[in-house]
Parts: structure tokens; sequence; C-alpha cells
């Protein structure tokens, strides 16, 4: 089945406000994995009244509606999304608040540069951040984390808007984190803001050289030269899913062009020309050879969008 997308190549121009939404815009240069068809519809708002505007144009439509951020954690397939595609990635700004070591930072903000915007200023809190390749919203969404922390521990609240324009002002407890997830995930409520609390006063030479020294480990064990969405696979407590997949002697393993990295087993690679369906097929590989060995069933963390076979 191949999705009928809108003939037309013009964008859809709003009235009384400066927003357009594009047809047929392809969605591989928009995820980390560099695969994907198209969106039928695609937005990507600069302030509030271009998200009300979009909003209320996908009101009026009979489509879904799918969030993206950076496109880290994502594999849309090779049909596309026949729905609304709204990005985030032009919501950009932050504000630091000197007294009480509070940051509020909008949606589409990559959350390395904040980690390291905090670290120069002797904040605290945000050190593990350095290596995560997703936006502020993506972070909160997903409780993104690493070297043991994640958003949940300094995040003071989010604000989140629904299609239908309500604005909610969310705490940790609303979004009922646990690991690699929230209540936001697989709903359509927006990220558009979020506060943290970080630990300002600290030396600004000493929390930089830790924020350096966590790249530097992350850079060390999983690899940054291919185009891949960071780990594939959920850790299934207490086991590493990285290790699990390695014991069985997957890494390397191939589907197309898609292919379990060396370095680090939980990492699906693109080396070059792989499909998104090369990809699904090599996830549900290693989720079956791990579930006949060690029975358990590796539960994806990248989010799998769109129609594959």
């Amino acid at each position: 089945m191949t999705t009928a997308f809108y003939p037309s190549s013009k964008p859809i121009e709003l009235s009384g406000t400066t927003a357009k939404i594009y047809p047929n815009v392809s969605l591989a240069s928009h995820t980390s994995y560099r695969v994907g068809g198209q969106a039928r519809w695609y937005a990507a708002p600069r302030n509030w009244d271009e998200l009300q505007g979009i909003f209320e144009w996908f009101q009026k439509q009979d489509i879904p509606l799918m969030l993206l951020g950076a496109g880290s954690n994502l594999l849309i397939s090779d049909r596309g999304i026949d729905g609304l595609v709204l990005s985030t990635r032009y919501l950009r700004h932050r504000q630091f608040d000197e007294q009480s070591g509070r940051i509020t930072v909008a949606a589409g903000q990559p959350i390395v540069s904040v980690a390291w915007q905090a670290a120069k200023r002797g904040w605290r809190g945000l050190e593990w951040a350095v290596g995560i390749p997703g936006t502020v919203g993506g972070a909160v969404v997903m409780n993104a984390g690493a070297h043991n922390q994640c958003a949940a521990e300094c995040l003071v609240s989010a604000v989140v808007v629904s299609p239908e324009g309500k604005v909610e002002i969310l705490t940790p407890e609303d979004l009922n984190y646990s690991y690699r997830t929230s209540a936001l995930q697989g709903g359509q409520r927006l990220v558009i803001e979020a506060t943290f609390q970080l630990q300002p006063g600290f030396s600004r030479e000493v929390v930089t050289a830790t924020t350096q020294e966590n790249l530097w480990k992350r850079k060390s064990s999983q690899p940054y030269d291919k185009p891949s969405c960071g780990s594939v696979f959920r850790n299934p407590s207490p086991y590493a899913a990285g290790w699990l997949i390695e014991q069985l002697g997957l890494k390397g393993y191939r589907v197309g062009d898609a292919e379990v990295s060396h370095r680090h087993a939980n990492f699906i690679l693109n080396c070059g020309q792989a499909k998104a369906q090369d990809i699904f097929r090599l996830i549900h590989h290693v989720q079956e050879k791990v579930q006949a060995h060690w029975s358990l069933l590796l539960e994806p963390e990248v989010k799998i969008l769109g129609e594959f076979s």
C-alpha cells in the first residue's frame, strides 16, 4: 500500500499568521537515522502565534498528528506519515535565573547546548545530558538520561499544549515518570517549554571538566560515525540490553545496510543506504534471538512510526 499524498508542492499560508504548512516533505533529513518517507503535511512553528494557527488548521482536518523534535529517537516508515508532522525545532529560547538556579528552556533547544551553557556557568545538574542528541522537549517526554541520572531528577515543570489549545503546567508527578517514559508518550500534547532546577555556585572549571568527561565516556563506548537513533532497546533490569545482544554474537549482523554496531550492540547503524524497513527487520531479528535465548523481550526505546511490513 502506498500513501496518496497531496499533489501540490505549494505550502498553505495561514491567514493572520506567518505560519506555513508544507505538503509532501521528506522526513529522512529530519531524523538521525536519515531514513523515512514523506510527511503528507509538515509544519515547524517559530513562535506561539504560529503554533496556534497550525493547531487551528489541524482541528479542521481529519488527519493524525505526529510530534517531532530532533528526530533522534525515531524510526519512520519508508511509506511516510499520512498526516501532519509538527516539528518543534525552531521553538528556541532560554532564560537563566541567577538567584534560584533555575533555567527555563523552549522545547526545540538541543539538550546538549543547555548542558554546556549550564556547565560554563558552574551550574551542576545537567552534566549527564551532554551526549544526548535530542531536544529539551524530547528529553522531557521520554525522561532522557545517562550516567545514572535523568530528566525527572531536575525537572521542575513542563508547559504543554493540546491541539485544542489547552495549556497545562505539569510537574514530574503529573508526568508519571519511569525509566525512559512518561505520561506524554503516545499522546498529542506538545511540550513547548520546560524549567529545570540546577545547582549554581560551583567552579566553572570543575563542572565543565565533569561534563567533558561524560562526553568522552559516551564517545569512547558508543558509535558516532554513522547515523543511528542512539540506544535501540530499553535495558531490562538488571541486565544491559547491549550485553545480552553481544553475548549472542550479533555484533556486525546486517539486514541490508542496517547493522548491529561492533562498538556497542544496543546501537543499530545506517551504514550507507539502509531503508527504514531494513532497520525494522533487524530490530525484530534481535528481539527474536534475545527472547529465544534469554526468555526476555527487549522493549524498543526508539519510537517506531508508520506502516511496516
